[in-house]
């Protein structure tokens, strides 16, 4: 007896295999469209978008997918390993560089944001070989500790100089304020950014720049010492605590107007 086939069955495997040829026929140019549309806006078919920056004074051109981080970007394509990566949120402020004059964390902002962006790392410092007086000014006041946070602490303080030759400590702990450093260095960096914008600092030869001291209690009485020598073990958590949040919240994901 011939097997019967009932008529749900039989629309069933004929609209299957009929939606299975028209799938087979359309995605092909669907995918064609997709690739030439992708092409006519400038992103590569393989999902990367070319962006094209100035590095450091250097033009690049690069190829990034959407969701690269200018970090990642600039260290792991451009080999510019002097960028850190500390919480990767937008916090810490060891990625900090400048794009366009202002200083942002790399972090939090994506690479497809900075085309045609200028953008400034701590390898771009260095002028023929030499520190900048900032740099040197880090080294002569015991600036970096463990060193991971100064690439961050430089650029921010660059920053500052840049359009504010002349600043109090206040105005400086207010620029650097969105810059953590783990091991409470803060002291230091102040009085080192304090002393590259004096005028005895001539060109990229540091010249000597008189101490400031304090008197601190001691043993025998009052003690004085230099200020940039002083530390203060609890000033990470006063400082995360106090920083405004529109500090951090202009470094974080901003894309450039």
């Amino acid at each position: 007896m011939p097997r019967r086939i009932s008529r749900r069955r039989f629309i069933g495997k004929t609209g299957a295999a009929v939606g299975a040829v028209g799938v087979a026929t359309t995605v092909a140019p669907v995918r064609a469209r997709r690739a030439r549309r992708e092409a006519a806006a400038g992103a590569a078919a393989d999902g990367r978008t070319t962006i094209t920056l100035v590095v450091n004074g250097a033009p690049r051109e690069v190829a990034v997918e959407d969701r690269w981080t200018l970090a990642e970007v600039l260290r792991d394509h451009l080999n510019l390993t002097g960028t850190k990566i500390g919480c990767d949120r937008g916090e810490c402020g060891a990625c900090t560089v400048i794009v366009s004059g202002k200083p942002v964390y790399s972090c939090s902002q994506l690479a497809v944001w900075m085309d045609g962006q200028s953008i400034q790392t701590v390898e771009g410092l260095l002028h023929d070989g030499q520190l900048s007086p900032l740099q040197q000014s880090f080294v002569r006041h015991d600036a970096p500790q463990c060193g991971f946070c100064t690439s961050g602490q430089l650029m921010s303080a660059t920053a500052l100089l840049t359009s504010n030759s002349h600043p109090t400590a206040d105005e400086v702990r207010a620029a650097m304020v969105g810059n953590i450093c783990r091991c409470s260095n803060y002291n230091h960096y102040v009085a080192a950014t304090l002393a590259a914008a004096s005028p005895t600092i001539v060109g990229h030869g540091l010249q000597a720049v008189p101490e400031r001291t304090v008197a601190v209690p001691s043993r025998d009485g009052l003690k004085t010492v230099p200020t940039a020598s002083r530390r203060c073990p609890s000033s990470a958590m006063r400082r995360r605590a106090s920083m405004p949040s529109s500090v951090s919240a202009a470094r974080r994901s901003t894309p450039p107007t």
